[in-house]
């Protein structure tokens, strides 16, 4: 398929991190990028907002509109869905990035904090998906991508943060039932994970810092990956759960130590993977 020049890519989360390397990777390519997200000012712990992620995107090439969405709430999806198809003339990829995490067993996790991942992380994939469907169907070579992980039963990806992983195991099993919905319409749905941890902020700032980042690689991993997964036939690639090194190796890349934070160190294994 080549590339997404011209496509239109609506991203959640798209300010920082993941979701704004997977637009900048687009937007290389010259596609029109929708950001959004819910960060209009500046926070003291989190780099970037709709605005200065425009900014980026429209400099690396592509097209770019800043949408203030909080996607707990699907009018301010719809109203976001609607901006873009108006501003574009529809949307081609749409990329469930958006995610919240709290690590904590069932007696530490305040309720607020399960309803926050379970708003953001499942309802708010299943949202976005459903308020993109009418203009996905009409796309040439249409996509959805949640950045989730496999689905692994094993009890140990439960115990710890039993409320997380029902969050975004939620992600993936709209994966694993779109994809077969979906495959009549020729909208491939796929899930990608990273096999180490990514350097975003989240890791920063709550997954042990500067230790866990010695082992992580840069989000440029992910959205290489997720650029390769996107330019595919949605007609026969559906229904994966993809691994960012794994995509890699199959598109030709031999070479990974240019995604480590820090060159030569032992990697760590990212969540949810054996």
């Amino acid at each position: 398929m080549g590339d997404l020049t011209g496509k239109t890519v609506f991203i959640t989360g798209a300010s920082r991190g993941i979701g704004l390397s997977i637009a900048l990777r687009a937007a290389r390519d010259g596609a029109n990028i929708a950001i959004a997200a819910k960060t209009a000012e500046p926070h003291p712990k989190l780099p970037g907002t709709i605005y200065t992620a425009a900014e980026a995107i429209e400099k690396a090439g592509g097209r770019a509109l800043p949408l203030l969405v909080d996607i707990r709430f699907e009018e301010q999806i719809q109203a976001a869905v609607e901006e873009t198809a108006a501003a574009f003339g529809g949307i081609d990829i749409l990329v469930n990035n958006a995610s919240a995490i709290f690590l904590a067993g069932t007696l530490a996790t305040p309720m607020k904090r399960f309803d926050l991942m379970h708003q953001v992380n499942t309802r708010g994939s299943y949202a976005c998906s459903q308020a993109c469907l009418p203009y996905l169907k009409k796309a040439a070579n249409p996509h959805i991508l949640n950045i989730s992980p496999p689905l692994n039963m094993d009890p140990r990806w439960f115990a710890p943060h039993v409320a997380y992983t029902m969050a975004k195991y939620g992600m993936s099993m709209c994966v694993l039932g779109m994809s077969q919905e979906l495959q009549p319409d020729h909208i491939a749905v796929n899930a990608l994970w990273p096999r180490t941890p990514i350097d975003t902020s989240a890791v920063r700032n709550l997954l042990g810092g500067e230790p866990v980042l010695r082992g992580s690689r840069t989000p440029e991993i992910m959205a290489d990956a997720a650029h390769a997964i996107l330019i595919q036939d949605s007609r026969t690639c559906t229904g994966n759960f993809c691994i960012d090194e794994t995509v890699l190796r199959q598109a030709g890349v031999t070479d990974f130590e240019s995604y480590a934070v820090v060159p030569g160190a032992p990697l760590l294994p990212d969540f949810f993977l054996d």
